[in-house]
């Protein structure tokens, strides 16, 4: 194989590509540590600075070869990217949903526990008046739906988001998946 082609070519796209996978695999190592996932948090650690040290030995080899330095920060770059959609996509841990209502939740509050949601339900006094309050503790891959859901029942509802580091028993939460296959088994 031609040195040039080599060195000019050919390692800057290899280099290019171990920092996008090293990168992403940081970008949710950092994740997993914050999200509680403490024991699979070292595995990728390790395949992570693995694809540093060889990847950074190879530029140490080729330090007159500035097109690897170029490689390398636009990696590091598209890696982050990629890393956060990947998160995005597996989408890690619990969030809390905190739903006020202005006006009556209690069609809401129905709807999302006969879809399987576990939904806590109070009543409270805002700034305007009553309002009732809904807490949902959710998987983040539900989060989508269950706004969908506020939104179609209670479109002037104000809600927050928050991120769980902890949910002390995760199985005390239904999940409306799970719960779908529980009503057609009976239970």
């Amino acid at each position: 194989m031609d040195s040039v082609y080599f060195d000019y070519i050919i390692l800057p796209v290899l280099i290019f590509l171990a920092r996008i996978i090293d990168v992403s695999l940081d970008t949710i190592r950092v994740i997993m540590v914050s999200k509680g996932y403490r024991r699979l948090a070292p595995y990728v650690g390790f395949f992570q600075v693995l694809i540093w040290i060889i990847t950074i030995t190879r530029i140490m080899e080729n330090l007159d070869n500035w097109i690897t330095y170029v490689a390398y920060a636009a990696g590091f770059g598209t890696g982050t990217y990629v890393g956060m959609v990947i998160e995005e996509k597996i989408a890690m841990g619990y969030e809390l949903l905190r739903v006020i209502t202005r006006s009556g939740a209690e069609e809401l509050v129905t709807t999302a526990r006969e879809k399987g949601y576990t939904v806590t339900y109070v009543n409270g006094e805002g700034r305007d008046g009553k309002v009732g309050i809904l807490f949902l503790i959710l998987k983040r891959k539900t989060m989508k739906e269950a706004i969908e859901l506020v939104k179609k029942y209670n479109p002037q509802a104000f809600y927050t988001i928050e991120d769980m580091r902890f949910v002390r028993d995760p199985e005390f939460l239904s999940s409306p998946k799970r719960n779908i296959w529980a009503r057609m088994r009976g239970r």
